[in-house]
């Protein structure tokens, strides 16, 4: 599942007519790298959720034969339900067996079939992939221990990349069109200790201001320009 429900609000004046993940970075929308990544790594059964000018995911978008993928897409309405919300709404979309959720305003060059081919323990609900810190979020989110679970400790925190592994049992208490953030349901799951986590130490951005998409798009446009000679 990918997420592209957001409002981008710090992203404005760009997501006023927008929505941030159709924004352009190096010849190609933010979503569309992700979707390219997840293909290569043979996830091809993909659902995407939209809220704030939604209609134009699909429109750009379809239903994924280009990228070969198949797409189906959530919506949401104008408002959005947040993250919890917005995946506990997708779950008749997702099935019964576990499913890799990734944000849609993100950049990273993560190996996706990593996680393709792990398997969550039974007492395991979640599997998420942590970074180091960027300049912008300099206090992390959690600390991953030397046995792989996830805590809330303060020290040795690790940014959060928005992209993980869950079952859908940790949302299906969620009512559904219902606002829920993802934060909530994470801690509770820390509290149980059924969420793990490993560390990826390679690139990976937030794309959460214009700046930042500037400089992807400068990134991305000297990798593609250097592999032409």
């Amino acid at each position: 599942m990918i997420l592209a429900a957001g409002r981008g609000e710090r992203m404005r004046p760009l997501t006023d007519q927008t929505p941030k993940p159709l924004l352009t970075a190096g010849g190609k929308a933010l979503i569309e790298h992700i979707i390219d990544a997840l293909v290569k790594a043979g996830l091809v059964e993909i659902v995407i959720n939209h809220a704030y000018l939604g209609e134009q995911i699909p429109n750009k978008l379809g239903d994924g034969r280009y990228y070969g993928a198949k797409i189906t897409y959530s919506d949401e309405g104008e408002q959005g339900l947040e993250t919890a919300g917005g995946i506990a709404h997708a779950l008749p979309l997702l099935g019964k067996l576990p499913f890799l959720v990734v944000n849609g305003d993100i950049w990273t060059d993560y190996p996706f079939e990593q996680l393709r081919h792990y398997s969550l323990s039974d007492t395991t609900d979640c599997h998420l992939v942590l970074t180091d810190n960027p300049v912008h979020h300099s206090q992390g989110d959690f600390t991953l221990q030397a046995t792989g679970q996830l805590s809330v400790q303060d020290s040795f925190r690790k940014t959060y990349t928005g992209i993980g592994l869950y079952k859908p049992r940790l949302f299906q208490t969620i009512p559904n069109n219902t606002r829920y953030p993802l934060k909530p349901v994470l801690l509770e799951s820390i509290k149980k200790g059924t969420a793990m986590a490993e560390y990826y130490p390679g690139n990976w951005s937030d794309i959460g201001t214009p700046a930042r998409l500037l400089q992807l798009d400068q990134q991305l446009s000297d990798k593609y320009s250097n592999k032409a000679f």
